[in-house]
């Protein structure tokens, strides 16, 4: 069995060619972007204060995933920057606060900005929807509407509940953004 393991660990390893997925974290301030990036890294819930700026990290969540991660501030003046990390972005994680439905709106109008911008037109994207442990968390077929997923047709995306604080659903999401990514290369490479 182990050896089975092994095989399987190289031959994944072998298909992701040995350079990390170049993936942005992005969504509004205190979505819980920093505490998602450290608790996957070091699988420990770390106290953030509000990221001016970006963190980056090289981040393993699976056996054969490897993601260069830029996690970049969310606050309203830094979200203009954005679009200067988009080149050569093979992923999206776009972290919701699931629990803040009085942001939604402007979550929603964040989100299209940056899929419909033609540096990103074409990248996979994972909806965290974050906090879903809390008990005004909305489900995410609700944030499926509330976000206008539906309307989005160009590209591959996902939604994933999740905890930062306890890790729920964070490896499932970047399973899902790593098989999306893979999709993504083989369709651009025939």
């Amino acid at each position: 069995m182990g050896i089975l393991i092994s095989r399987l660990y190289e031959a994944l390893a072998a298909f992701s060619n040995g350079t990390p997925s170049r993936i942005l974290m992005l969504g509004l301030d205190a979505a819980g972007k920093t505490t998602i990036l450290y608790k996957v890294k070091l699988n420990e819930t770390v106290q953030t204060i509000p990221t001016i700026g970006f963190n980056v990290e090289t981040v393993t969540p699976a056996p054969g995933i490897t993601f260069t991660v830029w996690d970049i501030g969310g606050q309203d003046k830094i979200r203009p920057l954005y679009r200067h990390y988009f080149e050569k972005s093979d992923g999206l994680l776009f972290v919701v606060d699931s629990s803040d439905q009085d942001r939604l709106k402007e979550a929603r109008d964040e989100l299209f900005g940056i899929v419909t911008h033609e540096s990103m037109s074409s990248v996979p994207f994972v909806i965290i929807a974050n906090k879903s442990d809390l008990p005004t968390a909305i489900k995410p077929s609700e944030l499926i509407e509330h976000l206008s997923l539906h309307s989005i047709s160009r590209q591959r995306w996902y939604i994933q509940s999740a905890c930062a604080v306890n890790g729920d659903g964070l490896v499932e999401a970047m399973t899902q953004l790593s098989n999306m990514i893979k999709e993504n290369r083989k369709r651009t490479h025939n």
